[in-house]
């Protein structure tokens, strides 16, 4: 969920805003299935589950297991698949479908793009020192991340979180539970010797030439969808750089394939599509969760107050954190403790670019073939090989995804009572570090293998010192919460997403470790009813 210096070429390379906006379709003709189905939930459910990425999902399937009803609400659409349409926007000329209900988003490089407004699938929440993009469709990240799922150090792990979650446990039972489902695996041998991903091979040529020894990263995506694109069977995506907007051809086995469908066949569990929750509280012994339902074109058609027995927060590290920073200031949630809305960062993100190394294959494939990881530098880092979004030719520009370990650059939520919203309060240099690290470790390869730190003019050696695509933390586990994502002082009540990480993963991407911490979460409240 990235983009290279911005979201398309034209903003990565200097064009103007109005080419954005070039092709500006029907998307009621285009993707008809989002405008369809919407409906308002009930106004009272046993469990509701507010949204349906990787803690939502999870969550609702394993209360549908245990013969419990469950409502889900997510405020972003129902985007379908199919192997020859284009449901999704593209990285090079994106459109209304890339960010959520935006005229205009500001970038990694600070730049803005324009975009028709409508209720796109990534939702870039900017405050005065940092835009994260978070998902804003079912499915959540899912359908919108590069496919990486890694599982941390124990390390690293045990620094975060050693003393609240045992890291055996979560190594025995739950990541292999999440790989399981999802199944996860690393690049087939004959998907990358081809040609897509040329770039790929020329990566873990460079970063060997430096003395290291690149590890396959497990990924979601399903390669035969992948050698399918390859074989003219489908429309190219995964094979021509879509991704960071969702694979048409469902490349990825996001959620929508998995755990969701399993919950919604079970008959106990319905999603609710286009339904934003603006405030939860509790009511008559009963928790409650105001909210408007709107159409993809920014209608509003209806609004309703859900009351619950049990509130399950899903909706990420910032839509979770909002929720309940604005309950404990406004008082609807009155005995929440003063460690919601702390402990925020951004996973360590870093973009990493060289560039005028080998070129070969014509064009550059999305999945994440291998890593490297470091621990020498003065913060560890790891670099995921990567591709360049907006560009689907192979240019010789090799990126990277860094992302650093790091605990002690962390910001906070707030509430203003004037205008009624939850700001972050983040130093304006809160990823100085991270880009510090990652540069030693880029210019140690580039002087290595004969190639350029950065792609000079277009975008420098690193980025990202006000952007992060893996917002964590806001309602940390063991301090927000019980180990076991309960929220103190409200029994009912849990967290089961990004928020509950203090604002790393340990040096990798979050949503594998998300996912376990949500079925050992689940597992333990479903057998303890409550």
């Amino acid at each position: 969920m990235l983009a290279l210096g911005g979201a398309t070429m034209g903003s990565a390379f200097g064009a103007h805003d109005a080419e954005a906006q070039l092709f500006s379709p029907n998307y009621r003709v285009l993707v008809p299935e989002i405008f369809q189905g919407l409906s308002a939930p009930p106004s009272y459910t046993p469990n509701l589950v507010i949204g349906s990425g990787f803690g939502g999902a999870i969550t609702a399937l394993r209360l549908a297991q245990a013969g419990q009803s469950v409502t889900v609400v997510e405020r972003g659409y129902r985007w379908p698949s199919h192997p020859w349409r284009a449901i999704f926007a593209n990285d090079t000329l994106p459109d209304g479908r890339a960010f959520w209900f935006r005229r205009n988003a500001r970038m990694i490089a600070g730049n803005t793009t324009r975009f028709d407004l409508l209720g796109g699938v990534i939702d870039a929440t900017e405050y005065p020192t940092m835009t994260a993009w978070r998902a804003a469709c079912v499915g959540g990240g899912s359908v919108v991340f590069t496919g990486v799922m890694i599982q941390p150090r124990q390390a690293y792990f045990d620094a975060l979180l050693g003393s609240v979650v045992p890291y055996a446990e979560l190594d025995r039972v739950y990541y292999p539970r999440v790989r399981q489902m999802l199944r996860l695996s690393p690049m087939p041998r004959d998907v990358y010797a081809g040609q897509a991903f040329g770039h790929s091979r020329e990566w873990d040529r460079q970063v060997m030439a430096a003395g290291y020894a690149p590890v396959p990263t497990d990924s979601i995506f399903n390669w035969d969808v992948v050698r399918a694109e390859t074989r003219l069977l489908g429309r190219p995506s995964a094979t021509v750089g879509a991704s960071n907007h969702g694979n048409s051809n469902g490349a990825k086995f996001d959620l929508n394939q998995n755990y969701l469908r399993y919950a919604e066949a079970s008959g106990r569990a319905r999603i609710f599509p286009g339904f934003e929750i603006l405030s939860i509280g509790q009511e008559g012994g009963r928790y409650v969760a105001h909210g408007l339902l709107r159409s993809p074109d920014g209608r509003q058609i209806a609004t309703q107050t859900i009351a619950c027995d049990r509130l399950f927060l899903a909706g990420g590290s910032i839509g979770t954190s909002h929720l309940l920073v604005k309950a404990r200031a406004t008082r609807t949630l009155p005995n929440l403790n003063e460690h919601v809305g702390a402990g925020w960062g951004t996973n360590g993100d870093v973009l990493v670019v060289r560039s005028l190394g080998r070129i070969t294959g014509l064009t550059e494939g999305t999945p994440s073939a291998s890593m490297i990881h470091e621990a020498r530098t003065g913060l560890p880092v790891t670099l995921e090989n990567w591709y360049v979004p907006g560009i689907p030719l192979n240019l010789s520009i090799i990126p990277s995804l860094g992302m650093v370990f790091d605990q002690s650059n962390r910001g906070s939520f707030a509430y203003d009572p004037q205008n009624g919203s939850v700001t972050l309060k983040w130093a304006p240099n809160g990823n100085a570090d991270a880009l510090a690290a990652c540069r030693e470790v880029n210019n140690r390869i580039a002087a290595a293998s004969n190639t350029i730190p950065g792609a000079v003019p277009f975008i420098g050696d690193v980025s990202g010192m006000n952007w992060t695509a893996h917002p964590l933390g806001g309602a940390v586990l063991g301090k927000a919460t019980d180990g076991y994502g309960r929220v103190v002082g409200h029994p009912g009540l849990y967290v089961m997403d990004g928020a509950l990480l203090p604002g790393s993963a340990g040096a990798v991407n979050p949503s594998l470790t998300i996912s376990a911490l949500a079925e050992r979460n689940i597992e333990n409240i479903v057998a303890r009813a409550g």
